[in-house]
């Protein structure tokens, strides 16, 4: 996150040596100067590029309610939701997903994802690894691998985006860029790092005196660090460039968005639910604003759905929110024509229990998930794997989890087995060899 000011060691000019640093190390979300210049053709056009969107759910959506409907289950395991047809003939969602189901024929689904574990967190979804050995072994964010391996595509634009609210339970918050370092840090858009970019909220005169900041550059140098301050110098300046454009706060602004395609997301809230993320589908819409501006790779946390009780009341009272918002970004991507460039990808770090509790709820369920993917050229309108006729265990064509991040690189161009470089300049491999894009999708 760009910060400005911190609780480190202040120098002679009040400006301390920890968030000068920050500055230059974390604002840019993964732009470093060489990024910075390679980006730079000398047309002054940016090229077109891949992009994703990458929707985490936290807590866990039941698939049993949702997308794999087991109607002729015993009644302990089938629920109350009836599934309806849509689009694709002889492919069914639940009931409350109507509008859904008119998009399916630009959605597939997977219904036989594997290998995740019983873990509440986003780790798995977003590094490929389990939060234990993520933090062990400094597994970074599928964005940090983004920016360090493509860079950016337009030199103000970030290449890694992360809308993310701070959430209460931690582990549901977004990763971090691991073994890559603090330079493919995401970019957070939120708070006092927007109100800053956003020249109508920020003053000109406080503007102007954080600009400053690179006046006291050469004092900073002569009191130790020089190296690592010499090495951010072009960083920093180009960092208070994207400061000093309105192009990433004009996109985060969905008050400028067509007032029929923004009641067609629906508004929801920035109000968490329970100790995860709020359902608030201006985000959605900002992601696609992102990604046409130039992002690579926006990722958003969306909802709660850890339905130990009450499983069904609360689908009936936040699914047709998710239904009109998931429904509209595809749709969007489509009208926009960004199918072939921009992938959506919704899921959660499991699925639920088939079984309902005594508190009419669904337990964790780590054996079985499923995966929604739209856009990235893929081969969509259609149903990949299966489950038993309880929603179990996969029964037919099972997808490792590890195979749905490596069909996301696989949409944006990326090798899901290169070799990159850490901090140390020791290669490591960005995916388990095992790992291979889902080829009834390409």
């Amino acid at each position: 996150m760009l910060t400005l000011f911190g609780q480190g060691h202040r120098y002679c000019d009040n400006v301390s040596r920890r968030s000068f640093l920050m500055i230059g190390g974390l604002a840019m979300g993964g732009i470093a100067l060489p990024q910075l210049l390679k980006a730079e053709d000398g047309s002054g056009v940016r090229r077109p590029h891949k992009a994703v969107i990458m929707v985490y759910l936290s807590g866990g959506l039941s698939h049993q309610d949702t997308f794999d409907l087991k109607p002729n289950a015993p009644a302990e395991v089938r629920g109350e939701f009836k599934p309806i047809a849509t689009r694709v003939p002889g492919i069914e969602v639940g009931e409350l997903l109507p509008m859904m189901a008119a998009s399916m024929d630009k959605i597939a689904v997977v219904r036989s994802v594997v290998g995740q574990r019983d873990e509440h967190s986003s780790f798995q979804n977003l590094t490929g690894f389990p939060m234990s050995q993520s933090e062990r072994e400094g597994k970074p964010h599928i964005g940090s691998v983004v920016a360090r391996v493509q860079g950016v595509c337009d030199p103000v634009v970030p290449p890694f985006i992360d809308l993310f609210p701070t959430m209460q339970h931690k582990p549901y918050n977004a990763p971090g860029p691991g073994y890559l370092g603090p330079a493919y840090r995401a970019a957070r858009m939120s708070g006092d790092d927007l109100a800053l970019m956003r020249q109508t909220t920020v003053g000109n005169e406080r503007f102007q005196g954080r600009r400053g900041l690179l006046a006291s550059f050469d004092r900073l140098r002569r009191l130790g660090d020089s190296a690592e301050l010499d090495s951010m110098d072009g960083t920093y300046r180009r960092a208070f460039d994207v400061l000093a454009t309105s192009k990433v706060a004009s996109a985060l602004d969905v008050e400028r968005e067509d007032p029929r395609i923004r009641d067609r997301y629906g508004r929801g809230s920035s109000t968490h639910l329970g100790d995860g993320a709020p359902m608030w589908n201006d985000q959605l819409l900002a992601a696609r604003r992102l990604v046409e501006a130039g992002a690579r790779l926006v990722s958003v946390a969306y909802g709660f759905w850890d339905t130990h009780g009450s499983n069904f009341s609360h689908l009936r009272k936040h699914l047709p929110l998710f239904d009109r918002g998931v429904s509209a970004l595809v749709e969007d991507i489509h009208a926009r024509g960004l199918q072939d460039d921009v992938t959506v990808v919704v899921w959660g770090e499991f699925g639920r229990s088939p079984k309902i509790n005594k508190d009419a709820g669904r337990d964790h369920w780590a054996p079985v998930n499923s995966v929604l993917f739209a856009g990235g050229g893929l081969k969509v309108g259609q149903v990949i794997g299966s489950t038993d006729r309880l929603g179990a265990y996969a029964n037919a064509s099972p997808i490792h989890y590890h195979d749905v991040l490596a069909t996301i690189y696989h949409t944006l161009g990326i090798n899901p087995h290169e070799f990159i470089a850490d901090r140390t300049n020791r290669p490591v491999s960005i995916l388990p060899s095992t790992a291979s894009p889902i080829r009834q999708l390409i």
